[in-house]
């Protein structure tokens, strides 16, 4: 994505200056647009996505250079972002100060320099791509966010299920355990010790998750949870914790 140039939208309510302007960028390899009103302006920016940069001119009848920005913000979406760049023939402070709240990157007076409007073009162009970057990467975080919030809340569900069935102050047996449950395990909660016992027998998360009826992500916190609570650095070591006396004497011997 980044290695292809982005396509430029040039709106200017004088056509001679579309056309000059558009070919010159052209000629440097970008993919150009041209326009001659804002409202065309919009309805081309919303029928292509590869919009990324608009070149516009600061008075034009209806809809001007600053209103247009604001529209097409509007529009925009963390997958179609754009930047601007406004052109006059006349620049009053004030104009300048609205261009940049509405969110205009850059300010150019006519007569225009090509030149100078190539060298604006390739410095947004590398901006919008650090911020496609940037929304990418946020919107993969925002999805280990929300399957983490699903594995909590699917917790948080267990915990209630607990609360409300009856009471059972009866240590539960492990498997290979005669004395009810020993240290470490007597810190575990019954669905962790559940958990750990089917680990114990050497399940993988998947395996554990159909067997209790959980999402694989919610034994992979369990498990983290065991580890930390046992003091143990990894399954390896809770499988053989959590094996009968004669299968771990077993396995120490080979």
């Amino acid at each position: 994505m980044d290695s292809q140039p982005c396509t430029l939208l040039v709106v200017d309510d004088d056509e001679a200056i579309v056309v000059e302007l558009q070919e010159f960028l052209e000629s440097c390899g970008y993919n150009c647009i041209g326009c001659t009103s804002g409202r065309e302006a919009i309805q081309r920016f919303r029928e292509d996505a590869s919009i990324g940069i608009v070149l516009c001119d600061l008075h034009m009848p209806e809809l001007d250079g600053i209103a247009l920005v604001q529209e097409l913000e509007t529009l925009s979406t963390p997958g179609h972002a754009f930047e601007a760049i406004i052109f006059t023939g006349q620049a009053e402070p004030r104009d300048v100060i609205e261009a940049m709240r509405a969110g205009v990157a850059d300010y150019y007076q006519k007569p225009i320099d090509p030149e100078q409007v190539l060298r604006a073009v390739r410095r947004l162009e590398e901006r919008l791509q650090q911020r496609r970057r940037d929304n990418l990467e946020l919107a993969q975080l925002n999805n280990k966010l929300r399957t983490l919030a699903e594995s909590i809340d699917e917790l948080y569900q267990d915990i209630n299920k607990r609360r409300r069935g009856p009471i059972d102050h009866t240590p539960p047996a492990i498997e290979g355990m005669d004395m009810g449950v020993q240290p470490p395990f007597d810190k575990l909660s019954p669905r962790q010790l559940e958990v750990a016992r089917l680990v114990g027998k050497g399940m993988t998360n998947y395996q554990t998750a159909c067997e209790l009826g959980l999402t694989e992500n919610t034994v992979k916190l369990y498990v983290s949870q065991i580890l930390r609570l046992t003091h143990m650095h990894n399954r390896t070591q809770l499988a053989l914790a959590m094996a009968p006396p004669s299968r771990r004497s077993h396995q120490v011997a080979h």
